[in-house]
């Protein structure tokens, strides 16, 4: 780990990323999120999961029941997670704007993410506009990661330079 890095010390009502397992974990998440695309929404739930790992902001998966169908395309190509199994990636497309490999998700993830299995997650750079019980999220740095940071989650965070190898 970079020896600069410093942990954040939480305040009332937030949680560290740091504190954060690995490897990682799902949890339900009662809140509501909501992903907008080209001024339209595109996924809106209140029964979504999020996955929490070490030195990350955690990453919404959203039931694919809450997700406008008619707006995601499957992408060529994939990649593999150490923990999660092979993803497939998706294209958002919304009134002829493109959003490409701008979504992902594990059709047969690993035993232990089977609960992700019928969900996608968004990156938040791609999107307009992504929010957390209405709060706007801030993407998490680079393109690698899929990250949505709120103000109750403090990093610093893996995925700006320096640190792939955290």
């Amino acid at each position: 780990m970079n020896k600069a890095a410093r942990r954040q010390i939480p305040g009332p009502d937030q949680e560290s990323a740091w504190d954060y397992p690995r490897p990682p974990i799902t949890e339900d998440f009662a809140g509501r999120v909501r992903v907008v695309f080209n001024n339209t929404v595109v996924a809106e739930s209140q029964g979504s999961k999020r996955v929490l790992e070490t030195y990350h902001p955690p990453v919404y998966y959203i039931p694919l029941t809450d997700i406008r169908g008619e707006f995601i395309v499957e992408a060529d190509a994939g990649t593999v997670c150490e923990w999660k199994g092979p993803a497939t990636y998706y294209t958002i497309s919304v009134h002829y704007e493109k959003a490409e490999r701008a979504a992902w998700r594990y059709p047969n993830p690993t035993p232990e993410f089977a609960s992700i299995k019928d969900s996608l997650a968004f990156y938040p750079a791609a999107m307009d506009a992504c929010f957390v019980n209405d709060e706007p999220v801030v993407p998490q740095s680079g393109d690698f990661y899929g990250g949505w940071i709120t103000r109750n989650i403090v990093g610093p965070f893996k995925g700006s330079p320096g640190t792939m190898d955290w």
